[in-house]
């Protein structure tokens, strides 16, 4: 077992918008594709869920306390999603994985019924015997993935606007409503991505629609309250957690009906609808609690809880976040503060990451070159690894093109030079935060897969200047089941 560690939205009443016609244009099949980052799905026959399944329970079952409580979290990524079911002492009982089966409609994949079902198949994989005890429920979703649905039916109204989609034709709308340098002043904004849905849609039809983020929607999956989401979701869409309101500037736009009322993260909303309850077998109390996004989940699971400690994400793409005493934003670079109860965390996400590093090599090549990396030598190569054209963070560049050339002869020299490259982008992150008044960086906790590679620990450590370790808990999914046993507190 593993160790202890430390309702409705605003315009619910307003008719129903028709599927957009021209948002299938943003992205073709093939960027689609390619954004599935370190998925193996696309090779692996889709009957074949099981074969993208991973569980692991930490005790046997039979043994199991009457009468304990346990607080079950799941996070929805790039790629797939985990949970985690722990109890009041951090121990996790359970966990598993499943990456995203893949459903084509009309030539894109259909990412909705991907989200669905895996959320469903998750819940089965929790051992059975041990869900009477779970007493609550949250979820993390990717920061930026946005859904428009009907506010009556909670159907969504077109494809979704995935993270890191850009909409630069909403971006000159935006910022000439919003404050300069505001978070929303971004192409890949939720509020960009709001205004370009709401450009494209029929006017007579836009009154029956309610935004919701990936996690949110996958939460109404269970609750059935359409129309709630949490601050931390709700940032990039104007809203203030300070002051815990969306601004005057923001409400006085007519597409401000869409807008979601936002809780904060941990909130208990009700408990799960009957159906799903008794079909898997949770208890009647059992409660359900608004989320977060993947980062701030991961954050919470390092339990990095003093100000100037910070966690490094190296997921499929990188996110930092570092506690803060003042609140930072800036949207020229992408900078923007999560408010936690009464600090703030102040990071950025760029597009680098593991995807770039599957994209060229498989797990077994990048252990075994990893393992022949001198990572106290400097690799002289200087990239900018990214998926595909655009940067968010610490440079916010729609147009920015990777740069992954001159690839030399030796394997081990190319993904060393790779590894640095995306060491030096997390300094330049850090840097940045201090410049803008953030509280300086003392000790970063890494987490993600990238933490399991002590190689690139040491490499970012060198590079970055100051203590590099991996957390104790390393998956956003621990993190949202610490929000679900915050949610079971309150309502106690």
């Amino acid at each position: 077992m593993a160790a202890s560690v430390y309702t409705h939205s605003i315009c619910s009443l307003l008719p129903h918008l028709p599927k957009s016609q021209n948002y299938g244009d943003h992205c073709n099949v093939r960027k689609l594709l390619s954004r599935i980052l370190d998925s193996n799905a696309l090779r692996k026959p889709r009957s074949k869920l099981n074969s993208l399944r991973s569980s692991k329970v930490n005790m046997d079952v039979a043994d199991f306390e009457v009468g304990k409580q346990l607080y079950l979290g799941m996070d929805f990524g790039t790629s797939g999603a985990r949970y985690a079911l722990i109890d009041k002492e951090g121990e996790i009982y359970a966990e598993g994985k499943r990456e995203y089966p893949l459903y084509m409609s009309e030539e894109t994949i259909d990412w909705v019924k991907s989200w669905k079902t895996t959320l469903f198949t998750l819940m089965e994989d929790i051992p059975v015997g041990l869900r009477p005890a779970i007493a609550s429920i949250s979820i993390d979703g990717t920061s930026g993935t946005t859904i428009i649905v009907d506010s009556t039916t909670g159907e969504p109204l077109c494809r979704p606007f995935l993270y890191n989609e850009s909409c630069p034709e909403a971006l000159p709308i935006v910022k000439a409503i919003a404050p300069a340098k505001h978070t929303v002043c971004s192409g890949s904004s939720t509020l960009c991505k709001v205004v370009s849905w709401w450009r494209s849609s029929i006017d007579s039809s836009k009154t029956s629609a309610t935004l919701l983020h990936q996690a949110d929607w996958l939460l109404w999956l269970l609750h059935g309250k359409l129309g709630l989401s949490d601050y931390n979701n709700a940032l990039k869409v104007g809203y203030d957690p300070e002051v815990e309101s969306y601004p005057p500037w923001l409400l006085s736009q007519p597409y401000s009906c869409v807008l979601p009322v936002v809780l904060p993260p941990g909130t208990t909303i009700g408990t799960m609808k009957e159906s799903i309850r008794s079909q898997f077998g949770f208890p009647k109390d059992c409660v359900i609690c608004t989320g977060t996004t993947d980062s701030i989940a991961a954050f919470l699971a390092a339990r990095a809880n003093q100000p100037g400690k910070a966690v490094t994400s190296l997921g499929s793409t990188l996110a930092i976040k570092l506690l803060s005493t003042r609140r930072v934003e800036d949207s020229r670079f992408g900078v923007y503060s999560h408010r936690l109860d009464d600090k703030w965390l102040v990071g950025g996400a760029s597009n680098t990451g593991g995807a770039v590093l599957r994209q060229i090599f498989t797990d077994e090549q990048l252990k075994k070159l990893s393992e022949k990396i001198n990572s106290a030598e400097a690799s002289p190569l200087d990239y900018y690894p990214l998926q595909d054209i655009g940067e968010r963070f610490p440079v916010a560049d729609p147009e920015m093109k990777p740069r992954l050339h001159p690839r030399p002869a030796s394997d081990v020299e190319y993904l060393h030079g790779i590894l640095e490259s995306i060491a030096r982008i997390e300094a330049k992150g850090y840097s940045l935060l201090k410049e803008l008044g953030a509280t300086p960086v003392e000790e970063v906790f890494t987490a993600g897969g990238g933490s399991k590679n002590e190689k690139w620990i040491q490499i970012r450590e060198r590079v970055l200047g100051f203590p590099v370790r991996k957390a104790l808990q390393t998956e956003a999914a621990y993190g949202a089941a610490l929000l679900a046993m915050k949610g079971a507190a309150a309502e106690r």
